[in-house]
């Protein structure tokens, strides 16, 4: 059984920064795409950055410019900083991987339970 686990979350005052970081455990063959999605009360779940083993990144169009997301293959982890937070920012913070168990298996998304960021003052 893949586990994610996300740490990092909690209360930031607006202009702030955050550094979330989500671990991957379990039997592991290989993990291709991890990211961040984010849900806040009474929207939809968007995607905010993702990273693929070889590297390539894409952010979001709101987290472009203050947002950076990277990977340690070996620890099979996946971290995102931002800095200047706003408001509109508060959320809850899942973190996802896109992978497979061995050579042979489907690949699968597995998500982590989330962790709350609130942006206020």
């Amino acid at each position: 059984q893949v586990q994610l686990v996300e740490s990092g979350g909690g209360l930031v005052q607006p202009g702030g920064s955050l550094r979330l970081s989500c671990a991957a455990s379990g039997i592991i063959f290989r993990i291709d795409v991890m990211g961040w999605h984010r849900q806040a009360p009474g929207k939809q779940r968007e995607l905010v950055a993702t990273i693929t083993s070889g590297g390539r990144i894409n952010y979001a169009d709101s987290v472009k410019g203050r947002s950076t997301i990277s990977r340690d293959n070996a620890k099979n982890t996946v971290y995102f900083e931002m800095n200047n937070l706003k408001p509109e920012d508060t959320a809850v913070y899942y973190c996802y991987g896109s992978l497979r168990s061995n050579p042979q298996s489907a690949w699968y998304n597995r998500w982590g339970q989330g962790t709350q960021v609130t942006v206020s003052s």
